[in-house]
């Protein structure tokens, strides 16, 4: 991780979730490594309550913008991890009626290191 990187130049993060990361005071790789993908996602979520944000759009694209992979290459332990982390389990207490989840494809891929 090279954290000086402003976050429109990470992999995943186009100009919408730039946007909306800036909104919530997040404008570099360091930002969102000292903040964390969740609750990256959790301010985000709430400044936008209106909208629904899919899991792959938002928490995996943070991960893996962290990871420098493309959001589809997590280990699926570790997108179960953010999930639960986030508290979006389905029928969990905390879920926001707004999020909505995606339909990832399962990888076999074991965990990889952190960044």
């Amino acid at each position: 991780m090279n954290g000086s990187r402003r976050v429109d130049e990470l992999r995943n993060i186009g100009v919408t979730i730039a946007k909306r990361f800036n909104e919530v005071g997040i404008f570099s790789e360091q930002d969102l490594c000292s903040l964390g993908t969740v609750e990256a996602h959790r301010r985000i979520r709430n400044k936008h309550s209106e909208k629904s944000l899919p899991v792959c759009y938002y928490l995996y694209s943070f991960e893996a913008a962290l990871r420098d992979v493309h959001w589809d290459d997590l280990p699926e332990s570790r997108k179960r991890a953010l999930r639960n982390q986030l508290g979006e389990q389905s029928g969990a207490p905390n879920a926001h009626p707004r999020h909505v989840s995606c339909g990832a494809r399962k990888r076999d891929a074991a965990d990889c290191e952190s960044p």
